[in-house]
């Protein structure tokens, strides 16, 4: 059987009691605030990434690993005898996957993995990863069931505020004041790899959250209730509250799991944005 070793990019968003407990190295992302280098879930968090964007109107740089770190994180394992598995953000978003087959290719018995995807819609593949290894499955069968499984995968979120989306460059201003004139929340679907706007709610925070909860899931008959994400970019605990509870109430979720974004994420998504990420049949 192989000894097998799971590691992520940082832009998975899960916690650190699941990295624990499911034995997944995580390999932190460059985030740049100002002239200084942080790294993503390490020494800086969203909520500093959000002060540093209202005091200075701009969006801190994230960065991709080099080649060369992912050959630095992945070099003691394949020593070991490990093969290695890696969850990469989608290969859309950014040079990560790129990097990490290169540092693949030089090293052998690594296999990264593009999940198209982003946030805990990445962090579902890397949870599967681990359960399949315990399993007892090859890392080639693990990477097969993985390419397979990520075109299942509903991944979404919705967004209080555009000012972020306009600093990054994807709205422009104009648009940002009318929908903040007219209380829009668009939501953000991730497919095939790349961001598209979605659903476009209306009304208060709350409101629209959970307008968006029952839209994405209620009715459905193709959802796979084993496991689901509710991951937030930090949000009013209370309305966490009442979306897992809604979660609940609309399917019988083996595991309803709540995760904060990261930086990386929570750069183009700005707070109090919350998604619900979830398999389908």
């Amino acid at each position: 059987m192989d000894k097998i070793k799971v590691t992520c990019d940082s832009t998975c968003d899960l916690t650190p009691e699941l990295y624990e407990g499911y034995g997944v190295q995580v390999l932190p992302l460059g985030i740049t605030l100002g002239e200084e280098l942080y790294y993503d879930g390490v020494n800086v968090t969203a909520e500093d990434l959000f002060a540093f964007a209202d005091r200075t109107g701009t969006l801190p740089k994230t960065s991709a690993l080099s080649p060369a770190e992912y050959e630095k994180a992945f070099a003691p394992w394949v020593e070991q005898g490990y093969k290695v598995i890696h969850i990469n953000i989608s290969s859309e978003f950014s040079a990560c996957y790129q990097n990490a087959c290169l540092a693949a290719a030089e090293l052998g018995n690594v296999y990264p993995v593009d999940s198209r995807n982003l946030s805990s819609g990445s962090g579902h593949l890397v949870l599967l990863a681990v359960e399949l290894a315990r399993a007892g499955k090859s890392a080639e069968e693990i990477v097969e069931i993985l390419n397979e499984r990520k075109e299942k995968l509903d991944v979404s979120f919705v967004l209080q505020h555009l000012d972020y989306l306009r600093m990054g460059g994807r709205c422009s201003g104009v648009a940002v004041l009318g929908a903040n004139l007219l209380k829009l929340r668009p939501e953000i679907r991730v497919q095939d790899g790349k961001m598209n706007v979605g659903t476009k709610y209306r009304g208060s925070m709350e409101r629209s959250v959970l307008d968006y909860v029952k839209g994405r899931l209620a009715g459905r008959d193709d959802v796979d209730t084993g496991r689901i994400f509710v991951t937030h970019s930090p949000m009013p605990q209370e309305l966490v509250d009442k979306v897992v509870a809604l979660v609940k109430e609309l399917h019988p979720f083996r595991e309803v799991l709540v995760t904060s974004a990261g930086c990386t994420v929570s750069s183009h998504c700005g707070p109090e944005c919350l998604g619900v990420l979830f398999f389908k049949k």
